[in-house]
């Protein structure tokens, strides 16, 4: 084999390996203006989208711990490679492909492990990585939330009955501050 190809199935194995998502595409059809709108799209998905030989792809897997594409690899492969999230990258291309009826997924490798093009499209249904995470942490802090608010309601309600009574003009006494005090708040299950 010649050092150039050598190179090329290197480079291809380096960026495969690094990536924690490929997804494998049948680009058959597509113009020079859809690829390069499909790339700028990627691009803003932190994703790129990149030609390649099923030969040269077949001998980078091979030399990968990833699992074998075989029965995939034929007609006109491209592969869309990214460094973050993979539901923003799937949401390009079925977005993409809707408009354009190309490029036509064939199979994705995620974690190591081989997903098919139904998988691929429920991933893009998801809500963004980040907006998973706000929704976690949103999950995570709401029992803490409820409990500061249940032990701030007592002091709230006792500083509103006070300022009624300051705003009707009659003066506070000790006597009255004791009275203002609410009934114990009783904390619900949840």
């Amino acid at each position: 084999m010649r050092p150039e190809k050598n190179l090329i199935i290197d480079e291809i194995k380096t960026r495969v390996d690094r990536a924690p998502y490929v997804l494998l595409t049948d680009y058959t059809g597509m113009h020079v203006e859809q690829f390069n709108e499909l790339r700028n799209r990627l691009s803003g998905a932190k994703a790129e989208f990149r030609v390649v030989k099923n030969n040269l792809l077949r001998r980078a897997l091979q030399g990968s711990n990833l699992p074998d594409l075989e029965t995939y690899l034929h007609g006109q492969s491209a592969v869309v490679l990214g460094d973050s999230d993979v539901s923003a990258a799937a949401k390009v291309l079925k977005k993409f492909a809707a408009e354009f009826k190309k490029p036509k997924l064939k199979v994705g490798i995620l974690d190591r492990a081989v997903v098919n093009v139904d998988q691929i499209l429920a991933l893009a249904d998801l809500p963004s990585k980040d907006v998973l995470q706000a929704k976690l942490l949103g999950l995570l802090l709401a029992p803490a939330s409820t409990l500061v608010r249940l032990i701030n309601t007592p002091a709230t309600q006792i500083a509103q009955v006070l300022k009624s009574y300051v705003d009707k003009g009659v003066p506070v006494t000790p006597e009255k501050a004791a009275a203002a005090k609410p009934a114990a708040v009783e904390a619900k299950p949840t």
